[in-house]
């Protein structure tokens, strides 16, 4: 990993890809890199993206090493012979910073002053970037998210519930996420809430619930641990929903106002309980995944739903 102030030498012996986003973005992009890899398995595979989540993936031998960056500001590295991908975005502010570390060649999405296939809209995102890199003859699919082979269905271990989300858009309301949680502690179920440190009120309505509150206490290797361990997922559109659907376990996914055929479970449909109440057809957002209200599309669920989704894969 990149140390910070350090810029990068690169060679041909590297391959430089820009995905410096969430983690579930990061998770959704993994079939992508490992398709990449199998393509050039010559080059070394170097992932430019937040520190916590690169190394992550580096860990798990998805990337050889990661170049630590922060959006799209410009990256610490140059060089010559290099590839470089854009797996980031399809316009200019991410096909720039790549193209300013000097590659040999440079894959994206057509947009201003670079060639490259079309951005489709309405496509899933697995999809969408495993179609980027068949351009450059890497070959890869939704087979390819899963971070650890497929175990058996579990028939133990905590119900994990993931109620934050980055924008309150993707936030179902903590009322009826706590009482979920009071139904399913009375049923003798061990629940735990997970977030992040800024979920501290999120964590201590679901505490006062009956969850055992790990907000704040989990770093990405920890959360996957506990997710992976886990009898059951109950989340909305987020990061800890790829992380179940990277790991085989079992989930429970509410989503709004983003389709589940744009960011859904591509994997093991059997396992995964999807809750939307948009419109199917819909081509484009029925809402603002950025916004500041609940989406009413992520509202219409209600904890008759959740529950009846859950009981499906607690009583089997």
């Amino acid at each position: 990993m990149s140390a910070p102030g350090e810029v990068r030498e690169l060679t041909g012996a590297d391959l430089l890809v820009l995905r410096a986003l969430g983690l579930g973005d990061l998770l959704a992009g993994v079939p992508a890199l490992r398709g990449l890899r199998r393509a050039f398995p010559q080059r070394r595979l170097l992932l430019a993206a937040p520190a916590g989540i690169g190394g992550f993936l580096q860990r798990r031998g998805v990337v050889d090493e990661v170049l630590v960056t922060a959006g799209l500001e410009p990256l610490a590295a140059k060089g010559s012979g290099h590839l470089a991908v854009d797996l980031h975005g399809n316009g200019p502010a991410s096909r720039e910073p790549l193209a300013a570390t000097g590659p040999e060649a440079l894959l994206g999405f057509r947009t201003d002053g670079y060639d490259g296939p079309g951005w489709v809209r309405n496509e899933h995102e697995v999809a969408r970037w495993c179609r980027l890199v068949a351009a450059w003859g890497a070959g890869c699919g939704p087979e390819d998210l899963r971070l650890r082979p497929l175990p058996p269905a579990p028939v133990s271990g905590p119900v994990v519930v993931h109620p934050g989300a980055a924008f309150a858009a993707r936030r179902w309301p903590v009322q009826r996420w706590a009482a979920v949680v009071g139904e399913l502690t009375a049923a003798g179920h061990e629940v735990h809430v997970t977030g992040t440190a800024d979920e501290a009120v999120l964590g201590a309505a679901l505490a006062a619930a009956g969850a055992v509150d790990r907000c704040g206490a989990l770093d990405l290797d920890g959360l996957a641990d506990l997710v992976g361990s886990a009898r059951l997922v109950l989340s909305g559109d987020t990061g800890t929903a790829h992380v179940a659907t990277a790991l085989g376990v079992p989930s429970v996914l509410l989503f709004g106002p983003t389709p589940p055929h744009w960011w859904g479970p591509a994997i093991d449909a059997d396992r995964h309980a999807v809750l939307w109440h948009g419109d199917p057809a819909a081509t484009d957002y029925v809402g603002d995944p950025h916004g500041a209200d609940v989406d009413p599309t992520l509202a219409r669920i209600t904890v008759a739903e959740v529950l009846d989704a859950a009981a499906g894969f607690l009583t089997r």
